[in-house]
């Protein structure tokens, strides 16, 4: 059925309606920080509900591919991940908390600290909310081609956690793989991977530039 306004399309809708009546900061953390507000979710009743949530930055992460057509390869690190207790694959990616940096331009920096590589194309894969029921980061998941690694004299140096992570070039096959027998976890790993593959399979025509409209 077609909507009234004659848009067929699926879309969210930012609505920022709902009356934000009073917001306390239960607890200021490093990245991130504990909220809690009033909000009147229905604008005829006037009793406001409280909703607890994360204030998060926002980040970006970043499928790097290479390889001849059908038989691409994306890279993954693994990282230790301490409130799940685990060492996930992932995608290189990085919080948006440099204030004003464009977000390509985080992307490109992240890249370069956690993989040791540059890209000269970027294209915007996918856009979602990590839990949205629970805190209000947006993360941007970019892919990058036509990489070159960065010369050893101007590479990152990488400390605490990102110390000697390990890095592995997999096929993106191989990957998707991962993704469905439940061996990939970390979730812009598993939108990444999915999404560049479902990519693939338009001819990439799916992809959408860069500067591309967030809804954050």
């Amino acid at each position: 059925m077609s909507r009234p306004d004659g848009e067929d399309h699926l879309a969210d809708v930012k609505d920022e309606g709902r009356e934000v009546v009073g917001r306390t900061r239960l607890h200021e953390g490093k990245v991130f920080d504990l909220v809690a507000d009033e909000v009147r979710l229905d604008p005829d009743d006037g009793d406001p509900v409280v909703r607890e949530y994360l204030d998060h930055p926002g980040a970006v992460a970043i499928v790097a591919l290479r390889g001849e057509p059908g038989a691409e390869e994306v890279l993954l690190i693994q990282q230790y991940r301490h409130p799940v207790r685990a060492l996930l694959w992932e995608i290189p990616a990085g919080l948006l908390d440099v204030d004003g940096e464009d977000y390509v331009v985080a992307a490109a920096r992240e890249l370069h600290e956690e993989a040791d590589l540059r890209a000269e194309r970027w294209d915007v894969l996918v856009d979602y909310f990590t839990s949205p029921g629970g805190s209000d980061e947006s993360l941007r998941v970019y892919l990058a081609r036509d990489l070159t690694e960065v010369h050893e004299d101007d590479r990152h140096a990488r400390e605490d956690e990102e110390r000697d992570m390990p890095t592995r070039w997999v096929s993106l096959d191989d990957a998707v793989a991962a993704v469905h027998s439940g061996r990939v976890h970390n979730p812009s790993a598993v939108v990444g991977i999915l999404a560049t593959a479902s990519a693939r399979a338009q001819g990439w025509a799916a992809l959408r530039p860069a500067d591309a409209p967030w809804m954050r």
